[in-house]
């Protein structure tokens, strides 16, 4: 390990300063930022002030003394054989007439610091406590909300920058993009909105948040607060399907045989659902049963359609839904919505035909059948046909 020496002989130009180390100590109670932590932090910033301010090429260390806030700056050389270079390096013979104990490897040094250097330190110092103090906060809030990510927070409207909606989180705004945002919504300032924590990263000026009012998740946590079963986990939600602003499906199931998965999450009278609608601002949301049965979740999906019959194909992935003649338009939704929302809940593509469709395909298709098996019985007899007719002139003959 290199040995550090100060020269003797040397003038100590520092001069005490308490309240350096005072506020150092105050800020570390505070803030929690370790006191050496930020004297590190100054000691490294005022080299370059140093070199910045007094021009000077020689390789030198800031030491402050961590009980009585003295700054000296120290101009060192390395202690070699041969000076190769006469501003870094010092002889071994040289080295030894400033203390006898100098050996080749360490460092001698002389203090430099200027007359002036007090004030130099004192704005450098300020500068970099402020900046420390800046990052630690912004660490603080990077830590809470990345905590909070895919969580709930309540946010107040405060500006909008072009399309996008700023909103103020308490410590720190997020970025409410376009696309977070549900069609049917206008945001007003001051106005108190929930929003769900989509992602949470550190940019070059701090944390930035993402938020969104459109993401499935946003109902995932608003039936969590309003069901208590979701909430202690008997009944699960399986899945969820969302076109935010219209209209939602959520699939519940059950842990407990004795509790009914969409009667928990409906509530009396509708008012546990009816809450998560109105924050929603009147966007519909279906409860369905999820089925271990493939057929029976597609089934359900469908709700509130009733459904007949299901004949999957794994091979395609996709379901072959029947449905009575006056569910058709019920089961496909307006603009095709509620079979759009059921496939994407059940992550199968669905085809839907009414009973009577079905009956009309089953007789065109035994019709096709009927068409071939007669086609075939008279290519048969074509070849019978074929067969017996010179057997028939040749006995017809037979004296040749």
């Amino acid at each position: 390990m290199k040995k550090r020496r100060t020269s003797s002989g040397t003038q100590d130009r520092a001069k005490p300063n308490p309240e350096l180390i005072h506020a150092l100590e105050q800020i570390e109670g505070e803030r929690g930022i370790g006191k050496d932590v930020l004297l590190e932090a100054i000691e490294a910033a005022l080299i370059s002030a140093y070199r910045r301010n007094f021009g000077s090429s020689e390789s030198v260390d800031v030491v402050v003394d961590r009980d009585s806030g003295a700054i000296r700056v120290l101009a060192k050389r390395l202690v070699v054989e041969e000076v190769e270079d006469p501003h870094f390096q010092v002889s071994l013979r040289e080295a030894r007439t400033h203390d006898p104990r100098h050996e080749v490897g360490d460092f001698l040094e002389r203090e430099v610091t200027p007359a002036d250097f007090g004030r130099i330190a004192a704005q450098t110092a300020k500068q970099v406590v402020v900046q420390r103090i800046r990052e630690a906060e912004r660490g603080i809030i990077f830590e809470e909300f990345a905590s909070r990510e895919g969580d709930i927070v309540t946010a107040v409207v405060q500006r909008h920058e072009q399309r996008a909606v700023v909103v103020d989180l308490g410590r720190t705004e997020a970025v409410l993009a376009p696309s977070e945002q549900m069609p049917n919504e206008r945001y007003r300032h001051g106005e108190r909105v929930k929003v769900y924590l989509v992602n949470v990263s550190m940019g070059q000026k701090g944390p930035e948040l993402v938020v969104s009012r459109t993401h499935p998740g946003l109902i995932k946590r608003l039936l969590e607060f309003e069901v208590p079963e979701i909430h202690d986990g008997v009944v699960e939600i399986k899945s969820i399907a969302r076109e935010a602003g219209s209209r939602s499906k959520v699939a519940v199931y059950s842990r407990d045989e004795n509790v009914d998965p969409v009667g928990a999450c409906v509530g009396t009278k509708g008012s546990r659902v009816q809450s998560v609608v109105n924050e929603l601002r009147g966007e519909k949301i279906d409860i369905v049963r999820w089925d271990p049965s493939l057929e029976g979740f597609v089934a359900n999906a469908l709700s509130p359609a009733r459904v007949t019959g299901v004949n999957l194909d794994p091979d395609a992935k996709i379901a072959q839904v029947v449905v009575p003649d006056h569910q058709l338009s019920l089961a496909i939704g307006k603009e095709g919505q509620n079979a759009r929302l059921a496939a994407k809940l059940t992550g199968w593509k669905i085809d839907i035909r009414s009973e009577a469709q079905m009956a009309m395909e089953r007789q065109a298709r035994e019709a096709a059948q009927a068409a071939v098996e007669d086609a075939d019985f008279e290519l048969e007899l074509e070849g019978e046909e074929g067969v017996a007719g010179p057997a028939e002139e040749k006995g017809a003959d037979p004296s040749g």
